[in-house]
């Protein structure tokens, strides 16, 4: 392959990382916000309409298999350029370029392989429950049927301080991972420019923040709860 075709493979793959990237941290928010609803004093209807909601309605449903997909490719698309970045850097720098490689850009495999470790234990927990794979450790009534309850569960599980610490260090490293993942998704994407570059590392920033300070506060609120 020319060194042509592989700068436009590799520069196809970044978009495409960066694209996938960014709809996936879009979702963060929706997931966030039914989360945070397991703290409302209303024992856990409103968390529990919402997760019906997205278990039964069919758009969602299928929008489900798209997410899913999206996890997958840019997973895999992140370890093909995390190769490629280390084959044309075999040999490290005996001084590391603090204005080319930022803290958070050396460390996305290692945050993106916590990340993914994360999501299977989630998986396990609940989308195997959901699908039928394994047992529900709760369950409710609802509309004549049994569902899995899945607000008991999940208060079970953050109330275990092993599985709160594992919880809370998953969405700091997803933290770490999304101050730098936006900031050069956007960078891929062509966006770069003196003007609003500024504004799209304090966003980076923000948005990182929210999601790892909004997820971790919640295994906090039951822990003091006991």
């Amino acid at each position: 392959m020319s060194n042509s075709l592989l700068k436009y493979a590799s520069i196809t793959q970044k978009i495409s990382m960066s694209l996938l990237g960014l709809f996936l941290a879009s979702f963060l928010l929706v997931h966030l916000t039914i989360n945070l609803m397991l703290m409302l004093p209303d024992g856990g209807e409103s968390f529990r309409a919402a997760a019906e909601f997205m278990g039964t309605n069919p758009f969602i449903m299928v929008f489900e298999y798209v997410l899913f997909a999206a996890f997958f490719v840019h997973i895999v698309l992140g370890i093909i350029l995390w190769m490629q970045n280390n084959q044309a850097r075999p040999v490290a720098y005996a001084k590391a370029n603090v204005s080319e490689t930022s803290f958070f850009s050396k460390y996305m495999i290692h945050t993106g392989v916590i990340i993914m470790l994360f999501l299977f234990l989630h998986f396990v927990h609940f989308y195997f429950a959901k699908i039928g794979l394994v047992d529900a450790s709760a369950t409710y009534m609802f509309e004549g049927h049994e569902h899995p309850d899945f607000y008991t569960m999940a208060i079970e599980l953050l109330k275990q301080p092993l599985y709160a610490v594992i919880y809370i260090l998953s969405f700091l490293a997803l933290g770490f991972h999304l101050n730098h993942a936006i900031q050069s998704g956007f960078q891929s994407l062509g966006l770069e420019h003196s003007k609003y570059t500024p504004a799209i590392k304090s966003i980076s920033t923000i948005f990182a923040l929210i999601v790892a300070v909004g997820f971790s506060i919640i295994p906090v609120f039951f822990l003091i709860q006991g």
